[in-house]
């Protein structure tokens, strides 16, 4: 292992400790990784990040028509990760 790939994960340990795990009482094993699955769709799809401009590393596919200008908000629909620790936003249907 070098000492890039140690910065990174040293980076991805502390993000998810201060983002999720300090706020949650884990019981078990098990527990800890129905925690960490969540935690990491919610990394990979729906937080944004700063060596990306701002964006996902994995996007949700929406329909988008950049060629409109700007689309009205319409309805938004709150999803709680983790139990409502953490809040996503997204489009109604």
């Amino acid at each position: 292992m070098t000492a890039y790939s140690n910065a990174y994960a040293e980076r991805w340990v502390r993000t998810v400790r201060t983002e999720c795990l300090d706020w949650l009482l884990i019981g078990n094993r098990r527990h800890l990784e129905r925690v960490l699955t969540a935690y990491l769709a919610h990394y990979n799809t729906g937080r944004p990040h700063r060596g990306i401009n701002l964006a996902v590393p994995v996007p949700v596919s929406e329909p988008h028509s950049a060629a409109a200008g700007i689309e009205p908000v319409g309805h938004i629909q709150r999803v709680d990760v983790l139990g409502g620790l953490i809040h996503e936003y997204r489009r109604a249907a």
